[in-house]
């Protein structure tokens, strides 16, 4: 998907990293702007769009050997705002970079 630009270059280290960078923070600002509106909005199907968010991932789970425990989880939090901050993210880059 993201391996070669029309004209054969390969795409970046540098671009690639900053494609994701600017994927994950457009999530977390998208996340964001939709809990800020939907706090804001009168009960009903505005609020439940904007405010309603799904987790998806698994919860932290620990792992005990007798020298040495570590506790790994990865969890995801979307909503309605986030993934559209997502898509757009992704239509601009496609549009200029790629």
């Amino acid at each position: 998907m993201f391996d070669s630009k029309p004209g054969g270059q390969t795409l970046k280290k540098r671009e690639l990293t900053f494609i994701t960078t600017a994927l994950i923070l457009g999530a977390i600002m998208g996340g964001l702007i939709g809990d800020v509106i939907g706090s804001y909005l009168p009960p009903g199907g505005p609020k439940d769009l904007f405010s309603k968010s799904y987790q998806i991932g698994f919860g932290p789970s620990r792992v005990d050997f007798w020298a040495l425990s570590f506790t790994i989880g990865l969890t995801f939090k979307v909503n309605f705002i986030s993934v559209l901050v997502v898509l757009l993210v992704i239509a601009y880059f496609r549009w200029w970079y790629l």
